[in-house]
């Protein structure tokens, strides 16, 4: 899919103006900076780049204004454990070890600007090394969140024809165990402190590699990452960004969303996997020269972010609805922020309750934000606008926003519909490429002159926009999309299972969660359905990603059916959701 954009409409879109801060005694300036080289674009007076590489002409770009002198003095990269270790890179830093990551790809690894690299690791600094290095080299980036099991890895190391995957001591058995079936994998990098027979150890030869790296040429619409993103039936989709819709959308849009100097620090729990991370940990925040903040969290627990809030002088919080849900049952007058002013949500919708309880505690908003892999951010509560409970916002500079019928009609204010992005005649920037290898999926994502969604919602006549649900069966929880496909596909595999349907079900922390209902097989007999249940659920947990198993079961006769034999898994959704 070509990647077409102009910016003839951006005058009318870009209408925020953000405040005039001061940082060290210099204004906003945006520092003589990265995003101020760019204001002619933004403005329509000049193209947009034919060649663009975010490392090259962003995180060097602000390498080079660091050592001038003209930035202040706060790390580019600052990571902690909770256990005491702490690693805080500059952007000259990080550039200097992403160069030599770079070289350990390249020329230890053999991979090629266009090849895939797979990369599953946790919230350590690795991963941010890793991504800069294969922008360096025009590798393109597949992250994977830590929790996937073999299955998953195998599924993926084959759709993607991935040649390279990188990861740590916990996965590197399930790797292992299937990377036979993979041909096309030829190398595999493991981040640990020990050796592992038949892998490269990734610390020990970046370390000892030479930091002079050329960054390689890549055009705007150069495959930069692929996301893999649920779907109701079959198996995740492969996503595809581009160096334009990842790297250069922030310098035309980001103050959208984040309205942020380089004296900030932004802090996202997002997990590596998810295009959040991307967004939030990376691109967005270093567009500004920001300090990008990380804390390694094996667990979301309430106490180690509350704590980290107060022990750390992080600006910006970006986290799932549930986390904000976890943090509002904890007594929040033991803690005392640092510096925190500004907390954003995103990833399914936030409970107006939850909003209410934080600002009450706290004495801050929580900024609503929505998007998908396939969009990135496409609606938002700026910073200023008025915050209307239950509402993600409006739509972001660069998109059109509406909400369509079936035919793709535009539906009037406060009429239910479909969100959709407008994607004819102009493709904005910020869109997915395409479905790599699925050319029929992509085209589905489209009607008439429309990017379809799948969320259904209104737009109230201000231009705000409420989130009502799913139009297909994708379950959202805690943030991570859940196909029941992937689900239904564990569960069936149990002897004890004859037909199974997965729907959401409401939950007060995670928003939503994963129900199961099931048939028995008639060769099974027990009476002990809760030791069942456990059994079950233990099945799913091995079998793929924990965090898709089913946390609700119900054993039932029969379930509900078409004339065609088709689940009616929309029916047991409203039962589940009181809308019978």
């Amino acid at each position: 899919m070509k990647l077409l954009f102009k910016l003839q409409t951006l005058k009318s879109l870009w209408t925020l103006k953000p405040p005039n801060r001061t940082f060290h005694g210099h204004p906003r300036l945006l520092a003589s900076d990265v995003y101020s080289q760019y204001e002619s674009v933004r403005r329509g007076e000049q193209e947009i780049p034919k060649y663009f590489n975010f490392a090259s002409d962003v995180l060097d770009k602000w390498s080079e204004i660091e050592k001038a002198g003209k930035r202040p003095s706060n790390p580019a990269f600052w990571w902690i454990n909770g256990k005491g270790e702490e690693v805080k890179w500059s952007f000259e830093e990080l550039g200097f070890l992403s160069r030599k990551v770079a070289n350990v790809l390249t020329k230890v690894c053999g991979l090629q600007k266009g090849d895939r690299a797979v990369v599953i690791l946790p919230r350590v600094p690795e991963w941010w090394l890793v991504n800069v290095a294969c922008m360096r080299s025009g590798i393109v980036l597949i992250p994977g969140v830590s929790q996937l099991s073999a299955k998953d890895i195998l599924y993926r190391l084959q759709a993607s024809k991935a040649t390279c995957i990188v990861t740590d001591d916990t996965l590197a058995p399930a790797v292992d165990s299937v990377a036979p079936e993979c041909p096309f994998l030829k190398t595999k990098l493991i981040v640990s402190k020990g050796s592992r027979e038949g892998w490269l150890n990734f610390t020990d030869l970046y370390k000892n590699e030479s930091d002079d790296h050329s960054c390689v040429k890549t055009r705007i619409q150069d495959s930069m990452n692929i996301f893999f993103t649920s779907g109701t039936t079959g198996f995740p989709k492969m996503t595809e960004h581009s160096q334009g819709s990842l790297g250069f959308r922030p310098l035309l849009s980001e103050r959208y969303w984040l309205d942020l100097t380089p004296s900030d620090m932004i802090w996202s729990t997002a997990d590596t996997g998810w295009i959040l991370a991307s967004l939030a940990s990376v691109f967005d925040p270093w567009v500004f020269g920001s300090c990008i903040f990380i804390h390694r969290l094996p667990q979301i627990e309430s106490a180690a972010i509350l704590d980290t809030l107060c022990r750390y002088p992080i600006d910006t919080l970006v986290g799932a609805p549930t986390l904000f849900r976890m943090l509002v049952q904890s007594d929040l007058s033991n803690y005392k922020f640092m510096n925190l002013k500004n907390c954003m949500s995103g990833g399914e919708p936030l409970n107006p309750e939850v909003m209410e309880q934080w600002k009450s505690k706290t004495g801050l908003d929580i900024h609503e934000v929505y998007g998908q892999t396939e969009t990135g951010i496409i609606c938002s509560v700026f910073k200023g606008m008025k915050i209307k409970p239950g509402s993600m916002g409006k739509a972001a500079p660069l998109y059109d926003v509406q909400i369509v019928d079936k035919n793709a009609n535009i539906l009037l204010p406060g009429q239910q519909g479909e969100i959709a992005v407008r994607s004819k005649p102009i493709r904005p920037l910020g869109l997915f490429s395409e479905y790599v290898d699925n050319p029929k999926k992509t085209a589905e994502s489209e009607r008439g002159d429309f990017y379809i969604t799948g969320d259904r919602g209104t737009m109230d006549e201000d231009g705000y926009f409420q989130f009502f649900g799913r139009d297909d069966d994708i379950i959202i929880s805690s943030g991570y999309r859940i196909g029941p496909f992937e689900v239904e596909s564990a569960l069936i595999e149990h002897p004890a299972v004859a037909e199974t349907a997965v729907v959401s079900s409401p939950d007060p922390l995670r928003g939503e969660v994963v129900k199961a209902f099931v048939v028995l097989s008639p060769t099974f007999s027990s009476t002990d359905l809760e030791s069942l249940t456990c059994d079950l659920q233990e099945h799913v947990k091995k079998t793929t990603a924990p965090y898709k198993y089913p946390r609700k079961v119900e054993f039932v006769q029969e379930l509900p059916k078409t004339v065609t034999g088709k689940i009616k898994r929309n029916e047991l959704r409203n039962k589940e959701w009181g809308r019978m």
